[in-house]
């Protein structure tokens, strides 16, 4: 999968687990500008939950998440305005 609006940045958390795919997630947002795009590549069920939870709480915006038939997640988020 790939973004299909422009990723600026990408993340690769497959092999890690719960809560490593999120606390990544949000340690790289906080490095990129207001509007950036970041794509992430999960292995780990968890996230499928979780990243979209924080997001929902967050000032950032889940583009786009799909479940890949061999176990991967991937998500496109949008880094808000902090």
């Amino acid at each position: 999968m790939s973004c299909k609006t422009k990723a600026t940045h990408c993340l690769d958390v497959r092999g890690l687990r719960c809560p490593l795919p999120l606390l990544r997630t949000k340690q790289q947002l906080l490095k990129l500008l207001p509007g950036e795009v970041l794509e992430v590549w999960a292995t780990d069920a968890g996230s499928w939950r979780d990243i979209p939870a924080y997001l929902s709480q967050s000032n950032h915006r889940l583009l786009d998440r799909q479940e890949a038939a061999d176990g991967e997640f991937h998500y496109c988020i949008e880094r808000g305005v902090d």
